[in-house]
């Protein structure tokens, strides 16, 4: 009986050591992964202060030297572009601002909020279209930081034809901001060696052709809700709304 009661003694005597070693072995563990959740904490405020510390996002890779002879676009002409990205830009969430207001449920013009949402996604596919044909071009390996900034829009209480019209003259501004990327791409040499052919060709049979056909669209929207208002008042826009 003694030697029974020893032995149950010294097993739980055992047991206890070893709870212990395995309760400092989790400890252990517990503190190597506080310590490397710690050290990839430092690394990532590290790298964000960096990132923070640069002026420039810029490529630091070196350019094949096979490359030189690639016809560069010219200076000037790579400016234009970029402005007109933004310009794209600024009419795509002008647009959306627009669409939100219709969409408010004091206001509730479902065909407005729709027809702005999708004159918004059209700007920027647009915007989207210029930054893909820059970087066809290889002129998108220094910096992209300033090539899109978000825009300060107008915030109004719109009522249908107030929008449209704004919508018309935003167009127009678009459209006259492409004819004077395609004159600056021309180039101004009489033997036409800084005449970038290919993007001035692009910019006239696909961006002139969809904004002058969307102009001429929304001439017609803007007569017809006149019309409506003219006879029928604000059921006029509410009728011009639901067919929209």
């Amino acid at each position: 009986m003694v030697k029974l009661i020893a032995s149950i003694a010294s097993l739980l005597v055992v047991l206890a050591v070893a709870n212990v070693a395995q309760a400092d072995s989790l400890k252990s563990s517990q503190f190597s992964v506080v310590q490397e959740l710690k050290i990839q904490k430092n690394d990532e405020i590290k790298m964000t202060n960096k990132l923070q510390d640069d002026d420039l996002l810029t490529c630091n890779i070196k350019s094949n030297a096979v490359f030189s002879g690639w016809p560069d676009m010219k200076t000037p002409c790579i400016n234009s572009m970029r402005k007109q990205i933004q310009k794209e830009i600024f009419a795509s969430t002008q647009y959306l601002a627009m669409a939100a207001h219709f969409a408010t449920d004091t206001v509730n013009r479902p065909g407005f909020a729709e027809h702005f949402i999708k004159a918004a996604k059209e700007e920027r596919e647009h915007g989207a279209k210029l930054v893909e044909y820059l970087s066809m071009r290889g002129q998108l390996t220094d910096t992209v930081n300033n090539l899109i900034k978000v825009p300060t829009v107008d915030v109004s209480k719109w009522t249908g034809l107030s929008a449209l019209e704004a919508a018309f003259k935003l167009e127009t501004e678009v459209t006259n901001s492409i004819r004077a990327l395609i004159k600056t791409c021309e180039g101004t040499a009489k033997n036409g060696e800084d005449n970038d052919y290919h993007l001035v060709d692009y910019l006239t049979g696909v961006y002139l052709e969809e904004q002058l056909t969307g102009q001429r669209d929304l001439a017609g929207k803007i007569t017809t809700l006149e019309k409506m208002m003219d006879s029928h008042g604000e059921l006029g826009e509410f009728l011009f709304d639901k067919n929209l």
